[in-house]
């Protein structure tokens, strides 16, 4: 019997994520405004159904993972354009400032901090047990959950079908990488529809965000497969009402990613002006390339515990705005880190959250 995309509530583990759409409008909004984005919302969906390469590519997918070729027809051509999404995936604009300090306002605020208090305590079992079996301290797994989510507070409300399909298919040209992107959604589109489809389960159902992400630690789909395991032991994944399922599939995703036990993410640095090489030692980014002697012989003077170190170690600038920047030498782990997002300053607000959070608990 072939399947049908159901149009009620199933169980894909109930989907929630960071970064809500807004669509209201300012109580200052002019009368003519406001009946233009009445008259947009009125406008009727425009599905995929209606797009040639949307419809080839279901076929191909189904072909290619041996599912019901017109439920996968089905699910892609239900999928409905979201015309904000492709607007928020535009870089901004050339000769933005990049500011630490304000990027780090956003996250490590009162209210992120008091959650992750509620958290740690109410978790803090499991999250030690996810220390122990992964290796990841409880506070990279605090600070990451803290970020993406604030612990489950903000659940967005993307429909991850909807998301996904657009990024697929009318990912903005005007990006830099508009052709590694289009691929990058069509591969995570695909991997979804392949999870729903396994679990029978209702595609439509799950809300995340508008880059498809899900759950508590905004697993992409692909990350889900991969790296999303069972930890409260209840015989099913689900990042977005377990805690637990959470806490082992970050600590998971980490140990997948090369992190190293016991190893530092990060070490002061400072300059010595009249040795320094500074286009050198940012050349590589943030990935680690120098050893603590070959940085130092190019004028970053490292902290004592930063000199003794032995793996690899980068340069990690982080820009003030008009303000000097603010530099840290990175680790692997550091690395590891901007593996769930390529930013240095995404890493950095991680393990910053974490850290204040212990230091409250501590307090």
């Amino acid at each position: 019997m072939k399947k049908t995309v159901p149009r009620t509530t199933a169980t894909l583990s109930k989907i929630a994520i960071f970064l809500i759409a807004s669509c209201a409008i300012p109580a200052s909004a002019s009368p003519q405004k406001s009946s233009k984005a009445a008259a947009a919302r009125q406008q009727p969906a425009v599905l995929y159904a209606s797009r040639p390469e949307a419809m080839q590519f279901a076929h191909d997918l189904a072909a290619r993972r041996d599912l019901d070729r017109e439920w996968v027809r089905q699910a892609i051509g239900q999928a409905r354009f979201l015309s904000q999404v492709p607007k928020l995936m535009l870089p901004p604009p050339k000769g933005t400032a990049k500011n630490w300090r304000a990027y780090r306002s956003r996250f490590i605020d009162p209210v992120r901090i008091r959650a992750g208090q509620q958290f740690w305590q109410a978790h803090q079992t499991t999250l030690e047990r996810a220390e122990r079996e992964f290796g990841v301290p409880a506070e990279i797994i605090v600070g990451i959950i803290g970020v993406e989510t604030i612990y489950g507070q903000q659940m967005g409300s993307f429909r991850v079908m909807d998301a996904l399909a657009t990024l697929a298919f009318d990912f903005p040209s005007a990006h830099p990488r508009a052709a590694e992107r289009t691929e990058f959604f069509r591969r995570e589109l695909e991997q979804f529809l392949s999870l729903a489809h396994r679990s029978n389960t209702d595609p439509f159902e799950p809300r995340g965000s508008y880059a498809g992400a899900m759950g508590l630690g905004q697993f992409m789909p692909s990350s889900w497969v991969r790296y999303a395991i069972d930890f409260d032991g209840d015989g099913r994944v689900d990042l977005f009402n377990s805690p637990a399922d959470a806490i082992g599939s970050v600590a998971n995703y980490f140990r997948g990613h090369g992190w190293t036990p016991g190893m530092p993410t990060h070490f002061g640095v400072e300059f010595d002006m009249a040795r320094l090489q500074l286009g050198d030692l940012l050349a590589p980014d943030i990935l680690p390339t120098f050893s603590a002697a070959s940085m130092q012989a190019r004028g970053a003077v490292l902290d004592a515990a930063g000199a003794q170190h032995t793996g690899p170690l980068a340069l990690v600038e982080l820009q003030n705005g008009a303000e000097a920047p603010s530099y840290v030498a990175g680790t692997e782990n550091f690395y590891a880190i901007t593996r769930y997002n390529w930013s240095s300053y995404y890493a950095m607000a991680v393990i910053e959250l974490g850290r204040e959070v212990a230091a409250a608990r501590a307090r």
